[in-house]
């Protein structure tokens, strides 16, 4: 990302956000707001992205044996390569961490806001080979959902 910065105002490079007010739009902005500020929904027992669907949740309960924490990891869970288009030719490591690092800061900090109650632990997986672009995934579950051991 340092080197498409610094490609602008003929060398000088720009800050994020004023590359942003150059390249963006509000079609775009409205998206990622929606990402990195979701809405969450408490369902019975679960707290979950409010997309999900009944059919899935029990799809999901049963073959996770119960796990309420494998069931909200799943269900919450998103790979960072899907942000973007399939194929989308700028996709990198440091972009990913990059995303993923502040989704995990701004999820937390809604997760606690919304839910003061249920405190979430909320996972931005790095790959251990960082060339494996779609293995970059973040989720979140309860903690009281957490195998005791």
């Amino acid at each position: 990302m340092a080197a498409d910065l610094a490609a602008w105002n003929d060398g000088k490079g720009v800050c994020l956000e004023t590359w942003v007010g150059c390249m963006g739009n509000f079609k775009l902005a409205a998206g990622y707001a929606a990402l990195f500020w979701p809405r969450f929904v408490l369902f019975e027992d679960y707290v979950l992205r409010d997309y999900f669907t009944v059919e899935t949740l029990r799809g999901f309960e049963k073959g996770n044996n119960g796990n309420k924490q494998a069931v909200e990891w799943v269900i919450n869970h998103e790979h960072l390569e899907c942000v973007q288009h399939m194929g989308c030719e700028d996709i990198s490591e440091d972009k990913l961490v990059f995303i993923g690092r502040i989704l995990k800061e701004m999820w937390e900090a809604k997760l606690a806001w919304q839910f003061p109650d249920r405190p979430c632990r909320v996972e931005f997986y790095e790959p251990a080979d960082r060339s494996q672009l779609s293995e970059y995934q973040i989720s979140f579950w309860q903690t009281k959902h957490e195998a005791k051991s």
